[in-house]
């Protein structure tokens, strides 16, 4: 499980931008809170700014023409399983940016090394 560095998300091929979208999904959803190494910090910020950085993650897939469910465009929406949540994470924080502080150059450099990993050669990134 990973969230990628926020500027890569318009570099990332086909399959890790769907993928970053399922993951979102379940960070939003029931796997809201559930510890894991690589994204425990998301939950240490607002849950606005998970909905926000899913946001850009959907407007990337939608430029790709790719199909999202506009419910997820619903800062209120958690997934099938949990439905609309209307007591919780209803307070909308303005975007920041980058969304997360932890999105720094030691973070792009190690996400970077990741895909390289996989054979995916990411540069001139803005």
């Amino acid at each position: 499980m990973r969230v990628w560095h926020q500027s890569l998300i318009k570099y990332l091929p086909r399959n890790q931008l769907l993928g970053q979208h399922r993951e979102l999904c379940a960070l939003r959803g029931k796997g809201f809170g559930k510890k894991h190494s690589t994204v425990n910090y998301v939950f240490q910020h607002p849950y606005s700014d998970l909905f926000h950085f899913h946001q850009l993650v959907i407007n990337e897939m939608e430029k790709r023409n790719y199909k999202v469910n506009t419910l997820w465009k619903n800062i209120k929406y958690r997934g099938k399983n949990i439905g609309f949540d209307y007591t919780n994470f209803t307070k909308e924080e303005k975007v920041k940016t980058p969304i997360y502080k932890e999105h720094n150059n030691e973070y792009l450099k190690e996400c970077l090394d990741n895909l390289k990993r996989k054979n995916i050669n990411i540069t001139n990134i803005n």
